[in-house]
């Protein structure tokens, strides 16, 4: 299995931003092709990295099941994986491979669909040095143990007390599930000025390893605001020079424990 990294975090903390970040940072240190992989329904990581995606597989899934598409006998996990990898090679030299859970019909759960997406992901980041996973966010990926055997999870929080509570939510529950999950660490994004005694006291209740802080960057914003891709962001930009040496750090640290 490659490198599997995994990002989380509530609504709007930024999570997507780093999962973009944390895919241009192994792009330009040459560690790619990358696998990412949007596991949230509402999807938007495409969006972020400029990139369609190679395959969605709940749109597979619905052709699979179609009564018009038929499989020639092939079993639907197996046929599943053909059509991903068919769709995969067709991309064939692009630095980054992106796979989409996509959206079930109906308001029916989505735990068909987690399964799916944790068996195609086993099967495929083999293949692959890195796998960044951007979760949906919330809680509910953990249960549906999309973030199982990870070798870093990067929780992701706003500056604020309410989106640490909530980081230090998500690593608990981990805990509680029995996730297998060689690291966890938390990213404060989105900071203008220096963290408050609250917030300080709030990072430390989460008993994440590592604690580190990203400034709030008007580019992100601007990029954001206009639709543009953020894989491309320029190397000059504020949260890129910070975010870097965090990357450089963790991964020497985390491969240090494999």
């Amino acid at each position: 299995m490659g490198f599997r990294i995994a990002v989380a975090g509530k609504g709007g903390s930024g999570k997507t931003t780093v999962a973009t970040l944390v895919i241009r940072y192994l792009i330009r240190r040459g560690l790619g092709p990358v696998l990412a992989v949007d596991a949230d329904p509402n999807a938007n990581l495409g969006e972020a990295l400029g990139v369609a995606p190679c395959a969605d597989l709940m749109e597979i899934l619905r052709q699979i099941i179609g009564p018009s598409q038929g499989s020639g006998g092939i079993d639907k996990v197996s046929y599943l994986d053909f059509r991903v990898r068919e769709a995969l090679m067709d991309a064939d030299g692009a630095e980054v491979d992106l796979v989409a859970m996509g959206r079930p019909e109906g308001s029916g759960c989505y735990c068909y669909a987690n399964a799916m997406l944790r068996g195609v992901m086993e099967r495929l980041d083999k293949n692959y040095g890195y796998t960044v996973l951007d979760n949906e966010a919330g809680l509910e990926h953990l249960s549906r143990r999309t973030t199982d055997l990870v070798d870093l999870l990067i929780v992701v929080s706003d500056n604020s007390v309410r989106g640490v509570r909530s980081a230090g939510r998500v690593a608990r529950v981990a805990a509680e599930l029995g996730l297998r999950i060689k690291r966890q660490c938390l990213l404060v994004c989105k900071a203008q000025n220096k963290l408050s005694t609250a917030l300080r006291e709030e990072i430390a209740a989460t008993n994440l390893d590592y604690v580190r802080v990203l400034p709030y960057d008007a580019l992100i914003a601007e990029h954001d605001a206009g639709g543009k891709p953020l894989l491309h962001i320029p190397a000059n930009a504020p949260v890129v020079r910070c975010f870097e040496p965090v990357m450089d750090q963790l991964l020497q640290q985390s491969t240090n424990l494999q």
